[in-house]
């Protein structure tokens, strides 16, 4: 059962925030706070702070407290409102200036024991096969 956080008109350029965005996708929830945590861009202290509310958010619907499996099963960023300032320019002129904003959906779950269950059989049948043509040559 997954847990979504929001966070709503957060003042930094969407491009920013997706940098940071892109390397905690499909990442384990303590390792992506870990990440968060010891970056030094900044839009990291929010995100940091919306994955604990995430966190907060599954833990309220399942009674369970462990957090071991739990993974960032999606994560995007919208552009949200933008403010249009205007900056003095030379011989009279004017430059515009966009401040933009974004909003961040963050949704955590529990990993899937079925696909890893898939995964490994066709793995130790890799094994097999290799351990068996050496034991045939």
């Amino acid at each position: 059962m997954e847990a979504v956080a929001r966070l709503r008109n957060y003042p930094t350029s969407p491009r920013k925030m997706r940098l940071l965005v892109d390397v905690i996708r499909d990442m384990k929830v303590d390792n992506a706070l870990n990440f968060l945590k010891f970056n030094s861009q900044h839009p990291s202290t929010p995100l940091e702070k919306l994955l604990k509310s995430a966190i907060a958010n599954w833990k309220a619907k399942n009674d369970s407290e462990d957090i071991d499996d739990l993974v960032v099963k999606t994560v995007f960023v919208d552009s949200g409102r933008m403010l249009k300032r205007m900056l003095p320019a030379p011989q009279g002129r004017a430059y515009r200036v966009r401040k933009r904003s974004n909003h961040v959906t963050i949704v955590v779950d529990v990993k899937n024991p079925a696909a890893v269950a898939e995964v490994a059989p066709v793995a130790e049948t890799a094994e097999e096969n290799n351990n068996n043509e050496t034991e045939n040559k």
